[in-house]
Parts: structure tokens; C-alpha cells; sequence
């Protein structure tokens, strides 16, 4: 039977700060059992920081769960940098704290921006890795970006588009990613504000099946870090050179086991991607969601992720 309710809420053993290279510091997090099976978490963003609701997708009695906030947000610092911030840095980091924690190996679990820093750092590390749990799949391309912010979602979502576009001039609506930039950057506290809200509104109304009612006020040190992150990573293209990079080096983990989790209805990563993916990995299991989109909590979603991580524990 396939398990459909989360597993209750259970507190970190361990929480503790991790050094990392170019100035900044990792909150990282362990919980459920140390002599259990490992697996890291990856969130979501990039920018977005980890919940605690995230170590609910596995059982504390089979699981050793590790979280950590990516550079720049959550509870790692400094807060909202974007220095020393890139691609390439992530997967480092997630290697030493895998060294840190003393593992061999470990499950990667990860959505959205997080499947696409699992699949690198599977692709980095492969002997590192037991098998991979993705959702809403984003493999980091210029077309995935345009879908998604230069006009293909908004005709599903117009009226929060003209939202996101609205702080915009004429001229910077033409490229949002390029016009947000040197505002979410600017040196007012304030002005950067006013932009990154509505940067993160976008995704937030875009990210279930049924639209999100009473967004309300956005929270303001999450949307700093988020949005500014996020277009740090988006306008340099991910750092990740050659079109199609994750999809031309899938050879390196074709012999790892995966499942993917997808929803039909994804707006802000299409299914089109999961299935590019899983016609590059056959040990992958493709699981489509039919009454989904992208967001972690919907019910179709955290069931399948549910039945994965499940099964990969025994």
C-alpha cells in the first residue's frame, strides 16, 4: 500500500555550522537515525532555503536525514550573498558535508532546483550515491528559463504574469530575468524589496495545480535571498557551459537507480524535461503525477515521493 501522510514531525539530534570555502558558513541539520540509511535533501531555489516539514518525507526509523541551507539563504551566511555563490560551489559543498558526516554513500533527494543539484552532483560524485529521488525536474536549459520567464507560463497564469512584470519598464519586460537584475542588487534595502517580492510572488502563484490563495506579504529576508539568488544563477545560464549539459553526461549514472516524480500540471518545470530525463536514464522509474503541478506538498507528489523513499529503505 502506498503511504500517503507524512511521517510525524521529528527534531534534529544534530544541528551545526559549516565552514565552506570563499566566506561562507552552512546550517546543516541531522535527524532520524545515525546508523540508518543516509540521505541528503536538497531544496529547492536556488534560494529557497530547507523546512522542516522536508525530513517528513522519510522514516526516522530507517532514515539518517541531512538538510542544509545552500549559500546565501536560510540560516547560512552571510545571508543573501551571492559572491563565491555558484553552481559549482554547491556540489562542492555537498561532498564536504558528506565528508563531515562521515558517509560512504548516500540517497540524493531533491526538487526543482534541487534535481537539478542532485543530478550534478550525482554526475560529479557518482560512487557517492545510492540512488536519486527527484521532483519537478529542471535540468538548468535556456529553453526551461524562457518557458518560464519570458512567457510560456503566463498564458496559464496572466493575471499573476502582469504582477511579476508590473515593477518592470517597457524595455526591461523584454528580458524580466536581465531587468530584474540591477534591481534586485541595488544598494537600498528598501528598492530591492520592492522587487523581490514580486520575483518570488511569481513562483510561489505558479506552483500548484489549484492556485495558491492569500499569498499575502511576503516574508522579507526569504524573498531578498531568494530572488537575488535565483537571478544570480539564471542569468549566468547555471554556470553549466554547453546546452543540455546534465542530459550529455547522464553515461556517468546510468547505473544508478532513480525515481521520478513529475506532475502533469507542472507549470514552472513542464513534463517535458522528466521525460528527456528518464529517455537518458533507464534505471530511472518515471512516476507522473495526473492532478499535480509542482509544488513538494501536493498530495499525488508527496504520496509518490512517499513510495520511493519507502522503498529505497528496505
Amino acid at each position: 500500500m502506498t503511504r500517503s501522510k507524512l511521517y510525524p514531525p521529528i527534531e534534529p539530534y544534530r544541528r551545526f555550522r559549516l565552514p565552506v570555502t570563499g566566506g561562507h558558513e552552512l546550517y546543516v541539520e541531522a535527524s532520524g537515525s545515525p546508523d540508518a540509511k543516509p540521505v541528503v535533501v536538497l531544496h529547492g531555489g536556488p534560494g529557497a532555503g530547507c523546512s522542516p516539514a522536508m525530513r517528513r518525507y522519510f522514516d526516522p526509523a530507517r532514515y539518517h536525514v541531512i538538510l542544509f541551507d545552500q549559500r546565501g539563504c536560510g540560516k547560512s551566511t552571510p545571508h543573501a550573498s551571492v559572491e563565491n555563490n555558484t553552481t559549482w560551489d554547491l556540489v562542492a559543498d555537498i561532498e564536504a558535508i558528506r565528508a563531515e558526516m562521515g558517509l560512504d554513500r548516500w540517497q540524493v533527494f531533491g526538487g526543482s532546483w534541487g534535481s537539478t543539484l542532485a543530478l550534478l552532483y550525482a554526475q560529479a560524485y557518482p560512487e557517492r550515491v545510492s540512488e536519486l529521488v527527484l521532483r519537478g525536474v529542471f535540468l538548468m536549459t535556456q529553453g526551461e528559463l524562457d518557458w518560464f520567464y519570458r512567457g510560456g507560463a503566463a498564458r496559464f497564469f496572466p493575471e499573476e504574469w502582469a504582477r511579476f512584470l508590473a515593477p518592470l519598464t517597457e524595455r526591461e519586460r523584454e528580458d524580466p530575468i536581465a531587468g530584474y537584475a540591477p534591481h534586485l542588487f541595488h544598494r537600498d534595502p528598501a528598492h530591492v524589496l520592492r522587487y523581490a517580492r514580486p520575483w518570488s510572488r511569481w513562483e510561489g502563484a505558479t506552483a500548484t495545480l489549484h492556485p495558491a490563495q492569500g499569498l499575502g506579504m511576503i516574508n522579507a529576508e526569504h524573498a531578498r535571498a531568494f530572488a537575488r539568488i535565483e537571478n544570480h544563477y539564471f542569468t549566468n545560464g547555471g554556470w553549466l557551459g554547453p546546452k543540455d549539459h546534465i542530459l550529455a553526461n547522464m553515461d556517468r549514472i546510468a547505473h544508478l537507480p532513480g525515481t521520478i516524480v513529475q506532475g502533469r500540471y507542472d507549470c514552472i518545470c513542464p513534463p517535458a524535461s522528466a521525460c528527456r530525463l528518464a529517455e537518458h536514464w533507464p534505471m530511472a522509474e518515471l512516476r507522473i503525477v495526473p492532478d499535480a503541478g509542482h509544488a513538494l506538498s501536493e498530495p499525488g507528489i508527496t504520496a509518490e515521493l512517499l513510495r520511493a523513499t519507502d522503498r529505497y529503505a528496505e
